[in-house]
């Protein structure tokens, strides 16, 4: 068994990484000519440490990002609707951990380059195509210069992200993807600590403008200060861009939440104070009906794109790259063994995409929203009870795979 990886993200590398320790060979081919530490801030949910952890990572990634010690949930006003504790501060085995994108994805280049070998690892081969015959797959690639090369293995992985080219020859006639209505805006800024220093806080809707923030670095200078990671989304028109590295300023939005100068977070300031800011359409793509064709298949986000709520695109994409290793260590069938990898992933993610569309964590502020016409409330227990929302974020837990209980098996 060998396997072919066409992309080199997070759920390449994750994948790698879960082939060595399983004991199959596989080689990376990326398009970049050179893998950089790019994006902002994510978090790794505690069923996506728990799969980082059987790689060996988790005191790395512990050292680089904040472990998460509760989430907030505010209305545009500054009101406390919800607060709950969060990974092992709720009672989980594994932590839940908040941290620059850029450095998740450098330390899993480090170990694939540390374990499988340098030359493991092909940069600058832009996939065009994928084949395959009765006993083997090939992906093609064109290096810089034009020039057309192939790689032969058991398998072909398209993990070759929300462009994927394997997707793309899959279903050529495939809709292209679904706008929902609003644009996120994210940066980062180094700032004090907020809360606890460890929290993370939804205010707000899309509607009144929404923002998500959290601490992804510690002790980024001499004063103690963070770094900062926040998204803003608000509603907007599609303005049919599909770029997720388009630079963009706070005058696009800030006027939204030009007076939330709360008591634990100058909103404004924060954000003026960004280094960068991009902008990215909220889009997914409807779940597809199948994955797999013969001794190819699709992982990450090309194989499940969703909507950037709830915390779940890089966690699902590690998953998907675990469940597959075992697989393929365990079964010398390769055609049995993808088919059998998509009939127990597309459901588990296509039930997340669906969900991530109506029941996100954070739409329970929406939930407020409505019943008090967007005013401030005098009693929340007047609005919502804590046993709703306590249901409303379990739902999600269950749903995304990580309740106390399902890791727990």
């Amino acid at each position: 068994m060998s396997v072919i990886i066409v992309g080199g993200g997070i759920g390449g590398l994750s994948l790698a990484l879960a082939l060595f320790k399983v004991g199959v060979p596989c080689r990376i081919y990326e398009a970049a000519a050179e893998i950089k530490p790019l994006g902002v801030g994510l978090n790794l949910l505690p069923h996506a440490v728990t799969e980082l952890g059987k790689l060996g990572l988790l005191d790395q990634l512990l050292a680089l990002g904040v472990e998460t010690r509760d989430v907030s949930f505010f209305t545009a006003h500054g009101q406390l609707v919800h607060r709950e504790e969060r990974g092992r501060h709720a009672g989980y085995t594994a932590p839940q951990i908040s941290m620059h994108r850029g450095d998740l994805h450098m330390t899993l280049l480090q170990a694939v380059i540390d374990r499988l070998g340098e030359d493991a690892v092909h940069l600058g081969h832009r996939c065009v195509s994928a084949d395959q015959d009765a006993s083997s797959a090939t992906a093609h690639f064109l290096t810089p210069g034009n020039r057309a090369v192939s790689a032969k293995g058991s398998v072909v992985i398209g993990c070759d992200g929300v462009h994927s080219v394997i997707r793309k020859q899959m279903y050529p006639d495939e809709a292209g993807y679904r706008f929902h209505g609003t644009v996120q805006y994210r940066g980062v800024t180094v700032s004090q600590p907020f809360l606890t220093g460890k929290s993370m806080a939804y205010v707000g809707t899309p509607e009144t403008g929404k923002l998500v923030v959290y601490p992804i670095r510690e002790n980024v200078d001499t004063e103690g200060r963070q770094l900062i990671n926040w998204v803003v989304e608000v509603a907007k028109e599609d303005c049919g861009v599909r770029d997720w590295n388009r630079r963009a300023g706070y005058d696009d939005f800030i006027d939204l939440m030009s007076d939330w100068s709360f008591d634990w977070l100058d909103v404004p300031a924060m954000i003026r104070n960004a280094s960068s800011i991009y902008e990215y359409p909220v889009v997914d793509q409807d779940p597809l009906p199948a994955w797999t064709d013969g001794r190819i298949t699709l992982l990450g986000d090309a194989a499940h794109p969703m909507l950037p709520r709830g915390s779940n695109g890089a966690a699902q994409a590690i998953i998907d790259g675990n469940t597959l290793a075992q697989m393929l260590a365990t079964d010398s069938d390769p055609l049995r063994t993808l088919k059998a990898y998509e009939e127990k992933r597309l459901p588990a993610t296509a039930r997340i995409v669906l969900t991530n569309r109506e029941q996100a964590p954070d739409a329970i502020l929406g939930v407020v929203e409505q019943r008090t016409g967007g005013r401030p409330f005098a009693k929340l227990e007047d609005v919502i009870s804590q046993e709703e929302v306590a249901q409303w974020q379990d739902s999600y837990k269950s749903i995304a795979g990580f309740s106390i209980a399902q890791l727990q098996k």
